[in-house]
């Protein structure tokens, strides 16, 4: 288990996670702090548990706004990708008409070739 000691609002915590994700606790302490910073430098001292709380909606709501444009990018995706598959699928169509319509007056023109010999 790894331990690392972050840094909030001038105070120290000491933290376990996992073996290897001491970096990324210590990036979102630094991300913690930075928001609680933004609010003291916008309300003032508030108390601890209410700066935190703040800093905690604030990021919640960041998270929820990605959250939907990520719901919203992936609605994007799967339109385009229906898009292209039913562009595919119609172009299967297309060739496969084509090819009839080639097929057919292939044989037209052996008929009216062999009409022409017997001529």
């Amino acid at each position: 288990m790894g331990q690392v000691v972050i840094n909030v609002n001038d105070r120290s915590f000491s933290m376990e996670c996992a073996d290897g994700e001491e970096d990324h606790l210590t990036e979102l302490a630094k991300l913690l702090d930075s928001q609680v910073r933004d609010i003291k430098s916008g309300v003032g001292e508030v108390g601890d548990i209410r700066l935190l709380v703040m800093a905690g909606l604030i990021i919640a709501d960041q998270l929820s706004e990605a959250l939907e444009r990520v719901e919203a990018l992936s609605g994007e995706i799967r339109g385009a990708h229906k898009t292209g598959t039913d562009a595919i699928e119609q172009s299967k169509q297309r060739e496969t008409a084509a090819a009839e319509r080639i097929e057919a007056a292939a044989k037209r023109l052996e008929q009216v070739s062999r009409l022409a010999r017997q001529s």
